[in-house]
């Protein structure tokens, strides 16, 4: 049995457990601006599989603040609160191991096409990310370039948000 394995899948699960229980809280965080919007964008990414609408924070700051880096900030929060999903896929990629021939053309996909695969599911908003986390940890995809390509498609995404509903103001 590995134990890292089961360590990461606890430490994931306890993360997503603890930020369900402090959500009420994590609301107020808007009021400390981008550092606010940091916080809660990792908080409403780091849920997996339970939708928290961290989008809704950015709409409400995309008049008062630079919708550009309002859009970098939230994109690179969100992206380091898709690790969770990772954290677990890669426990699990452990414990079951990726050599199984039922996994292995699948996480071969995986590992050829992560680049493309990673950005284009974290643009658009959907639960589905959450597998693909998951599945990115499975398939050991490295760390820095889940990161990169996860934080890729969520700035492109936060920032069409901030712009959108800054200009609305504007129009």
């Amino acid at each position: 049995m590995n134990k890292r394995g089961i360590l990461e899948i606890f430490l994931s699960i306890l993360i997503v457990a603890l930020i369900i229980f402090l959500w009420n809280y994590a609301k107020e965080l808007g009021a400390y601006g981008y550092l606010g919007i940091f916080i809660i964008s990792i908080l409403s990414s780091a849920t997996i599989f339970i939708p928290a609408p961290g989008w809704l924070s950015v709409i409400a700051l995309a008049n008062s603040h630079n919708p550009l880096l309002l859009g970098v900030i939230a994109g690179a929060g969100s992206a380091l609160g898709e690790l969770t999903g990772y954290l677990g896929g890669h426990g699990i990629g452990k414990l079951i191991g990726i050599e199984k021939k039922e996994f292995k053309k699948y996480l071969e996909w995986i590992k050829k096409n992560d680049a493309l695969g990673i950005i284009f599911l974290s643009f658009f908003p959907n639960p589905l990310f959450d597998v693909a986390g998951i599945a990115a940890g499975v398939a050991k995809v490295p760390l820095w370039r889940y990161l990169l390509f996860c934080s890729i498609g969520r700035i492109i995404r936060y920032m069409l948000v901030a712009y959108g509903f800054s200009l609305t103001v504007l129009i």
